[in-house]
């Protein structure tokens, strides 16, 4: 017996359900629902996913799911056009929150916004009287395009100053917690 030309009503059935169904049902389940005998389903199910006995079978399942793969496939370009849609039609009807939000969700996709955390550790009263000056002058190399400073050497008497109110502050607590 050789491999038919063309798939039957049954098969045809059975490769839909599978995909349509995908992650919601089983093979047993498809072939049922495609008019498979209940007592032969499973074996059915697992004959027609085989590419050696059905090999046509195979081939629509496979067919199906590029279809259904091109169908709902996510692009830069299906994306921003779909939040626009979503945002044009938030907008018709008076829903301005949901409108920004749209908008903004296009920007992100598009790369104008950047969500940037930033995650300090370390403390400074643990920190020397060199390390807290560095920290310092590297704060200020840092931010002054942002804080129009101008980056000034650190003043040794306010460094001093800010280095013993951090000691006295921690031998105080080191005092407190022995007693």
């Amino acid at each position: 017996m050789g491999v038919p030309k063309r798939l039957t009503e049954m098969q045809r059935k059975f490769a839909e359900y599978l995909v349509f169904n995908d992650g919601r049902t089983t093979g047993t389940e498809a072939a049922i629902a495609a008019g498979y005998s209940e007592d032969r389903a499973r074996v059915e199910a697992s004959e027609l996913q085989n590419p050696r006995l059905s090999p046509l079978v195979v081939q629509y399942i496979g067919s199906l799911r590029e279809e259904k793969l091109k169908k709902y496939e996510v692009s830069y370009d299906k994306h921003v056009a779909e939040l626009g849609k979503i945002r044009e039609a938030a907008l018709n009807k008076g829903a301005f929150s949901a409108a920004t939000n749209a908008e903004k969700n296009r920007g992100m996709a598009a790369g104008l916004y950047i969500d940037r955390k930033i995650i300090k550790t370390g403390k400074l009263e643990e920190m020397s009287e060199e390390e807290l000056e560095l920290k310092m002058k590297k704060i200020l190399e840092d931010y002054a395009p942002i804080l129009n400073a101008k980056v000034v050497d650190a003043l040794p008497e306010e460094v001093s100053e800010v280095s013993s109110s951090l000691k006295r502050k921690k031998s105080e607590k080191q005092t407190s917690q022995k007693k």
